[in-house]
C-alpha cells in the first residue's frame, strides 16, 4: 500500500490504523531553529479528539501528541520530525461481526478487492482516525504560516438543508465552529434529531486563509487550487471542493464574476483568492462537501465474501455528523499545502 505521503518542499507521511497501537506522521523539509509551541499543537489535536465534541462520537481518546525526533530544546533541527499518538480506547470486538461482511459506504469492499485483505477494526487505514496524524502536521504548518503573517481558519457553514448566512468568524459557536450562531443552534438540533433516528447527515465546511502573498502556485499542473483540491479531497469524508463562488460561477456572467480591480485593490473575490492558478493576495476561500457518516445503526443491504445479499446493522460509536470534528482536518490540509507552496515559491528563509 503506497502513496501515504503528500507535499514536496514540506512533505508528510502518515502511518497507523484506527484500532492499532498508535498513529503518527513524519514531516520532512521543516526549516531549522523554529520554536515549536507544543501546547498549541495539542490544542489542535483536542479539536479533533474523539469524545471531546458533544456532536461527535462517544469514543474517548486522549490523543496526547508526542514528538520523537527533529526537535531539540524546543526548536526544530531541520531533521525529519516524527510525531506519534497512542490509541488508548480501542474496542476491536465491536467489529468482529464484520469479518465476512462489507459495510455500505465504507472502503471495505474496494480494499478487499484491491489488496485481498482488509483490517476489520474500524476500517484500519481507511478510517477517519488516520486524519489525526494530518492534524498534527497541520498544527505545525499553521505555526510556520503564522510566522509569515498567514492565518488558516474554518468552520461548518451547512448541515443538511440548514445554511449559515453570516460569517462572523470572531464569534463562532463552540460545537460546529459555525460563524453563524443562530444557524448553528438549528444545525445542532438537526444533528440530535438525526442521531435519534439512527441516521447520519452531511454538511459543508468552509476554510479561509488570510495574509497570503501573491505568487503561490504554478501556472499549469500545480495551480494553487489544483494542489489544494488534491489535499482536501484526500480526506475520506470529502466528496467535493469549490473555490470562491465555485459551481455558482456556472450560472453567472463574466461581468458579474470577474474580480475587477482599481488602484486601491480588488472590488470582489468571486475567484476565492486565486487567478490563473496563482494566489492573488486576497483571502483564500474554499468549501468542502462532507458526506454523511457511513456507519449508521439502521438495517442496510450489502454482501458478504460469498457475494450473498445480507442485511447489516452497524453497532459501535460513530459521529452522526462528521463536520464537528472535520473542520480542523480541512484546516490542516490547507495549512500543509500552503506552507509547501510557500517554501517552493520563496524558500525556507523568507
Amino acid at each position: 500500500m503506497a502513496h501515504n505521503s503528500f507535499g514536496n518542499a514540506f512533505s508528510i507521511t502518515t502511518f497507523g490504523e484506527s484500532h492499532g497501537e498508535a498513529l503518527g506522521v513524519i514531516i520532512d523539509g521543516v526549516e531549522s531553529n523554529f520554536p515549536i509551541d507544543e501546547a498549541a499543537l495539542q490544542r489542535e489535536m483536542d479539536r479533533r479528539r474523539p469524545g471531546a465534541n458533544p456532536a461527535g462520537t462517544t469514543r474517548s481518546e486522549t490523543d496526547k501528541l508526542s514528538i520523537l525526533s527533529g526537535v531539540y530544546e524546543g526548536h526544530t533541527t531541520g531533521a525529519p520530525i516524527a510525531m506519534i499518538l497512542s490509541s488508548t480506547n480501542q474496542r476491536s470486538s465491536d467489529y468482529e461481526h464484520l469479518r465476512n461482511v462489507f459495510r455500505p459506504g465504507h472502503a471495505d469492499w474496494t480494499y478487499y478487492k484491491k489488496w485481498g485483505n482488509r483490517d476489520i477494526r474500524g476500517g484500519g487505514r481507511s478510517s477517519g482516525r488516520e486524519t489525526s496524524a494530518r492534524v498534527a502536521a497541520g498544527a505545525l504548518a499553521k505555526q510556520l504560516l503564522e510566522k509569515r503573517g498567514i492565518a488558516v481558519f474554518g468552520g461548518t457553514v451547512q448541515v443538511g438543508p440548514i445554511v449559515a448566512q453570516e460569517r462572523d468568524w470572531a464569534h463562532v459557536d463552540p460545537i460546529l465552529t459555525c460563524p453563524d450562531r443562530e444557524a448553528a443552534g438549528r444545525m445542532v438540533a438537526l444533528i440530535e434529531q438525526v442521531k435519534g433516528e439512527k441516521d447520519s447527515i452531511g454538511g459543508v465546511i468552509e476554510c479561509r486563509a488570510t495574509g497570503l502573498p501573491v505568487g503561490l502556485g504554478e501556472p499549469a499542473f500545480d495551480k494553487i487550487e489544483a494542489v489544494l483540491g488534491h489535499a482536501v479531497l484526500s480526506i475520506g469524508a470529502v466528496k467535493g471542493v469549490q473555490f470562491g463562488d465555485g459551481f455558482g460561477a456556472a450560472s453567472m456572467r463574466g461581468s458579474a464574476f470577474n474580480d475587477q480591480r482599481t488602484s486601491e485593490g480588488f472590488l470582489s473575490n468571486h475567484s476565492g483568492g486565486m487567478l490563473g492558478g496563482i494566489s492573488s493576495g486576497q483571502d483564500l476561500v474554499l468549501q468542502a462537501a462532507i458526506k454523511p457518516t457511513s456507519s449508521i445503526a439502521r438495517a442496510q443491504q450489502t454482501v458478504n465474501k460469498e457475494n450473498e445479499t445480507v442485511s447489516l446493522t452497524i453497532e459501535g460509536r460513530h459521529d452522526p455528523c462528521i463536520c464537528a470534528r472535520a473542520v480542523v482536518v480541512v484546516e490542516a490540509m490547507v495549512a500543509i499545502t500552503l506552507i509547501d507552496l510557500y517554501y517552493t515559491a520563496f524558500g525556507r528563509d523568507a
